[in-house]
């Protein structure tokens, strides 16, 4: 079972809740906002469903752990 994570910018509120709990799943850029990451490549462009990351299935549960705490309900996963 795969799974995939983005979110929603517009939606992100900058709290940094996800970073702290998956730091290698997300990271906050310098506009403020949260992102996916994929080993070193940030999803920063064009950001959305369009930017999908691949989770590690060690992360699974903390990216989960992430959504659920997100503030601005701006984390999506997919699960494939």
């Amino acid at each position: 079972m795969g799974m995939k994570v983005w979110i929603d910018q517009d939606l992100c509120t900058g709290d940094g809740l996800c970073e702290e709990i998956a730091p290698s799943v997300f990271t906050l850029l310098d506009d403020g906002l949260a992102y996916v990451r994929e080993g070193s490549k940030v999803f920063s462009d064009p950001g959305g469903p369009d930017g999908l990351a691949n989770v590690a299935e060690n992360m699974a549960d903390a990216t989960i752990e992430s959504a659920e705490e997100c503030p601005g309900e701006c984390i999506f996963i997919e699960v494939e």
